[in-house]
């Protein structure tokens, strides 16, 4: 087991590039299995969840070669296959979902375990399901595998109950071999939809209306093969914003997609701090009082429930009282027991902390109970007037490429054990 050593930080200042999205890796990589012909992804970020679908498309007959760069992989599937029966690979990575669409598609079958990842929450495939089915799938469940055959996929139109990012992209990725039209309504907006309909219609596909509610789809009889450069990680950016905050530093971000941060600007300026926005890069001047502010989570484009709790290790030590509203996962207030550990003043009652700013953390050892929490505590360690230790940082490794590296440029002292 690794965990992070972090020291009490000074205001970090510097720049630091941001890497690729993993939310649109997984997806991006996923779709590869649509098509028997080469593709090559850049700027995919090195993360045990990539790694993790890496090895699940090999198992599934990909052809990968290694990272042609640090960041670019080249994947051709010529003969999938449709029968995931290796549960540990599955149980690693929720996002193992994100091939059955690709699968039910272009081999009419898929057989997968439930699919496993953080323990945030309930997060039913339910959607995902009913879509396929839709679609013309027989569904069947059993055993703790998912079944789905269909001689072949009709297009048709489908409205999703609640606006999932994961079930809108692999009913978009199965509809675009479907047999005529599909109309997915009440879609998830998420910038990383826009950027997996942005590759598939490289590849051939004919979508239109993605990061929209409404999204449609014609089908076609193939699709080839493309190069293709994914966007940078939002989230990733956000914690590092968050993490100049808390330190009271001056950072800029740089390779980013301005306009998919506004969420996390808008409340970040509400706590007073100064952000400046570029084409590709934000900068961010935290000198000033840190203020309190309410946050309560949303699909996009409202506030993300990926960066609850780093923002909710923020309010921790700003002035005042803030509200913290969880609408998205109910399972999202683990890191708080944690941050208590350290000394913040938090009441949970159902999905809403009530934070009572304070004017410095304890360092403490602390585990990271998921990705997203993990990361809340590195960011407190920041800020804590002795040195913090965070458990089980794979978690954290799952989805931030070089974290303590990328702190560690900017001023802090971060050491993965």
């Amino acid at each position: 087991m690794q965990k992070y050593v972090i020291e009490p930080s000074p205001p970090l200042h510097g720049e630091v590039k941001i890497s690729g999205a993993k939310n649109s890796a997984l997806p991006i990589m996923a779709a590869t299995l649509l098509t028997s012909e080469n593709c090559t992804i850049s700027n995919i970020p090195q993360l045990l969840d990539t790694q993790n679908m890496r090895i699940l498309l090999e198992f599934l007959g990909a052809e990968i070669e290694s990272f042609v760069s640090k960041n670019s992989i080249k994947i051709v599937c010529k003969n999938p296959k449709n029968d995931v029966s290796n549960y540990d690979l599955v149980n690693k990575l929720r996002a193992s979902i994100l091939v059955c669409g690709p699968l039910l598609a272009r081999t009419g079958k898929i057989k997968i375990p439930m699919p496993g990842g953080c323990q945030i929450g309930t997060r039913p495939i339910n959607l995902h399901l009913k879509g396929f089915a839709a679609l013309g799938a027989k569904i069947t469940q059993g055993n703790g595998y998912i079944e789905a055959r269909a001689r072949k996929l009709i297009g048709t139109q489908i409205y999703l109950d609640f606006p999932s990012v994961g079930a809108t992209e692999n009913l978009i990725m199965a509809a675009t071999l479907a047999e005529g039209n599909t109309t997915l309504e009440n879609a998830a907006t998420e910038p990383e939809i826009i950027d997996l309909a942005a590759f598939l219609n490289k590849l051939g596909a004919s979508i239109h209306g993605a990061g929209t509610d409404t999204i449609k789809i014609v089908g076609k009889k193939s699709l080839s093969g493309a190069n293709y450069k994914i966007i940078a990680d939002r989230v990733e950016a956000g914690t590092l914003m968050i993490a100049a905050a808390i330190t009271r530093g001056n950072v800029t971000l740089t390779d980013i997609i301005p306009e998919h941060l506004k969420p996390v600007t808008a409340k970040m300026r509400e706590s007073g701090i100064d952000i400046v926005e570029g084409k590709t890069t934000i900068q961010v001047d935290a000198t000033q009082k840190i203020k309190a502010a309410d946050i309560k989570t949303l699909p996009f484009p409202g506030f993300p429930t990926d960066m609850q709790a780093p923002f909710t290790a923020l309010l921790a030590v700003s002035d005042g009282t803030s509200v913290v509203i969880e609408t998205i996962f109910e399972n999202r207030f683990m890191h708080i027991p944690e941050l208590r550990r350290m000394g913040a003043s938090i009441k949970i009652d159902g999905r809403t902390a009530i934070i009572e700013g304070i004017k410095s953390l304890n360092g403490a050892i602390v585990r990271a109970t998921d990705l997203r929490a993990g990361a809340s505590l590195v960011i407190a360690g920041l800020a804590a007037n002795n040195q913090t230790e965070v458990l089980d940082c794979e978690h954290i490794q799952r989805g931030y490429v070089n974290l303590e590296k990328k702190l560690t440029s900017l001023g802090a002292s971060v050491i993965l054990k």
